[in-house]
């Protein structure tokens, strides 16, 4: 078959039809860009809106998101009351001195999250089924929000973790289900905000950046050319997208920008590492404070921390070990000595939690804390370790700007989604979305402040 003069030297040209008849890469420096789906590639399939725009606000608001993927004991997290005047849990009392700067859940979940320990791959994306063989993730909440403000800021994000077992848990995945490995060494991500590298590695960087968009805007220069043949959904379709890829080369020049600016400067010496696993408390303190300094130096403003207990062996508390592995603990059998071990380490989560709300509560930022302007939400995967469960997860929302002092309770049973609450963080952070996953609306009972 005869094939149509082509338009452009690069591009390969055939009828629309069979160009597109299913999902076109475009090429260029070595590279492929693949079209987002049109009606002429799939005609009976109807496409999505488009992505909101990222919202420039004059307060910048934040977001630490932190799973401890083998909870805590549900008697002693849940509060028995509801409302502002709920009576506090015997954990609760560990952050009883901040109650009004916190929100506590009980009945909420993710619908069709499943599977046990694989869930916490899915504590930030909400993604059905995580243990099925054709599991594919979603974007997590975190990597939303970066792509909507990360470059504000020096960093788009950080990805951190405690223990995690590399290359099989994380909570941060790209919009294409990519897992974001997370950063366990406190020294490297202290490094990276706060020290500068040499006038060499700067001027590498900032080529590699320029290289980057330089290839951008040759291959959206080449989909251009295909507009002429599309209809006028597929056209506005086109337009979106490449909405997105210069949205994208902005934030690729932001970045560069970013290598040429001085850091901050701080007070504070490059931590230094635990090195074993049952350094586990100590290493968790140390991420809390990492994300302190990120906060604070406005380095970046969207956080994840993955606390995985599930790979952690013995690990010490205050100085003094536990006898058994943080793991087994969690399949305590309603042994009365496990259970004791594990509210020591359940307490001592909550007493550091606190001492993080604290030090952001302290820091003030043009006549707000810190904390006034951090979404912190604490949480896990499991409701119940035992037991394996995804149901009734014990969760925390604390600062960002919202009414707390309240413990918000949703039917046990027949859980509540918790993706609602990721649609009113996404809201309080700027971005005009009113879907996240499976949620059905924003989270009942939670109102800006």
């Amino acid at each position: 078959m005869k094939t149509p003069k082509q338009s452009c030297p690069s591009l390969p040209f055939v009828s629309t039809r069979q160009a597109l008849s299913r999902r076109k890469l475009i090429r260029n420096a070595g590279v492929a860009l693949t079209l987002p789906l049109l009606d002429a590639m799939r005609p009976a399939f109807a496409g999505d809106s488009a992505k909101a725009s990222a919202n420039r606000q004059s307060k910048p608001r934040r977001m630490l998101a932190i799973c401890n993927n083998l909870g805590l004991l549900p008697e002693l997290f849940f509060p028995q009351g509801t409302g502002a005047g709920y009576p506090l849990s015997p954990y609760l009392k560990l952050l009883g001195a901040l109650r009004n700067e916190f929100t506590v859940f009980s009945g909420v979940s993710h619908p069709d999250v499943d599977g046990g320990h694989p869930a916490d791959n899915c504590f930030l994306t909400a993604a059905p089924h995580p243990a099925s063989g054709s599991f594919k993730n979603t974007i997590s909440l975190d990597q939303l929000m970066a792509e909507h403000i990360g470059y504000q800021t020096r960093f788009p994000s950080f990805t951190l973790g405690v223990n995690v077992d590399a290359g099989i848990r994380s909570l941060s995945w790209t919009e294409s289900g990519v897992m974001i490995p997370c950063d366990q060494s406190a020294a490297d991500v202290f490094k990276r905000m706060f020290l500068r590298g040499t006038a060499k590695e700067t001027a590498a960087q900032v080529r590699k950046l320029e290289l980057g968009q330089s290839i951008l805007d040759a291959v959206a220069g080449q989909a251009r050319s295909l507009q002429r043949n599309l209809g006028g959904g597929d056209k506005q379709r086109l337009d979106q997208y490449f909405a997105s890829v210069r949205d994208l080369e902005k934030r690729l020049q932001a970045s560069k920008e970013w290598e040429h600016r001085p850091k901050p400067k701080v007070s504070a010496p490059v931590p230094l590492d635990p090195e074993h696993p049952s350094d586990y408390m100590e290493k968790v303190r140390l991420m809390y404070e990492i994300s302190r300094l990120a906060f604070q130096t406005d380095s970046t403003r969207v956080i994840s921390l993955l606390l995985d207990s599930v790979n952690s062996p013995a690990i010490e508390v205050d100085g003094k070990p536990v006898s058994d592995g943080y793991h087994n603990l969690s399949h305590h059998g309603r042994s009365e000595e496990k259970l004791q071990q594990l509210e020591v380490i359940d307490k001592w989560h909550m007493k550091m939690l606190a001492e993080l709300f604290d030090d952001l509560k302290t820091f003030e930022e043009d006549g707000e804390t810190l904390l006034d302007r951090t979404m912190v939400v604490y949480g896990s995967n499991l409701g119940n370790a035992h037991a394996h469960t995804t149901l009734n997860l014990p969760t925390i929302l604390a600062g960002g700007g919202f009414q707390h002092g309240q413990h918000l309770a949703f039917d046990t049973e027949r859980n509540y989604p918790l993706p609602n609450l990721f649609v009113s963080m996404l809201q309080r952070m700027g971005i005009d979305t009113d879907k996240f996953a499976s949620s059905t609306g924003t989270m009942r009972g939670l109102e800006f402040a």
